[in-house]
């Protein structure tokens, strides 16, 4: 299958962001009182909504969480933002997608604003038509929210000519509800069982897989 349009998640697939985020979520914690030493435990907020993570795993009220989100804003603005880096691959893989003509569009659940400056930061904002994220006021945080909002702004364009690119199951199913194709990376932060159970068109484990996929 040949895809035309090709939205690519962030976190955990086209960057490794694990140290900015878990030390983010650490300074977060600290605030509730709450000290983790380990930041591999806090891998799991890598990718779905931080609200919805300090809920989940910590217990947080809904308002809690919201609090959290400032406080992880707080470490994240000044440091963890750039506490992150491009996997090997991937920015050849962007260059020969641009160059064969593939219009590519980063969705992901970081605020645009932030996803913005980390993708200038890398050098990576001239493979993209756009940059689509949440919102700092806490809106359309949900996967498949903000690729509905990106297919709103693609007119003309066959739903079957676009596919999803990422490592959790909230691209995998934000896709599904928008009847579009994914792609699973297995480089990222879901857990193999994760990811089978969202049931992706394709499965791969390395830049290199996806790349003969996405070129075809």
């Amino acid at each position: 299958m040949s895809y035309e349009v090709i939205l690519f998640d962030l976190d955990g697939t086209l960057t490794d962001p694990k140290v900015g985020i878990t030390k983010s979520v650490q300074y977060a914690l600290a605030k509730f009182n709450i000290y983790e030493s380990e930041l591999d435990k806090l891998v799991p907020f890598i990718g779905p909504p931080l609200v919805e993570s300090f809920q989940e795993f910590y217990s947080l009220s809904k308002e809690q969480a919201a609090a959290g989100v400032g406080y992880y804003r707080e470490y994240f603005t000044k440091a963890g933002i750039f506490e992150n880096a491009v996997y090997p691959g991937i920015k050849e893989m962007l260059a020969l997608l641009a160059a064969a003509g593939k219009q590519l569009i980063i969705a992901t659940s970081k605020p645009t604003l932030y996803s913005e400056q980390i993708v200038e930061y890398f050098g990576l904002t001239q493979f993209f038509r756009s940059i689509v994220g949440s919102n700092l006021d806490g809106s359309r945080i949900d996967k498949a929210e903000i690729i509905d909002y990106i297919l709103s702004g693609l007119a003309g364009i066959d739903r079957k000519n676009v596919v999803m690119v990422g490592d959790r199951k909230h691209d995998i199913i934000g896709a599904q509800k928008n009847d579009v194709a994914a792609i699973a990376v297995t480089y990222g932060y879901g857990t193999a069982a994760e990811l089978q159970a969202a049931k992706p068109a394709y499965t791969v484990s390395t830049v290199n897989e996806l790349a003969e996929i996405l070129q075809a």
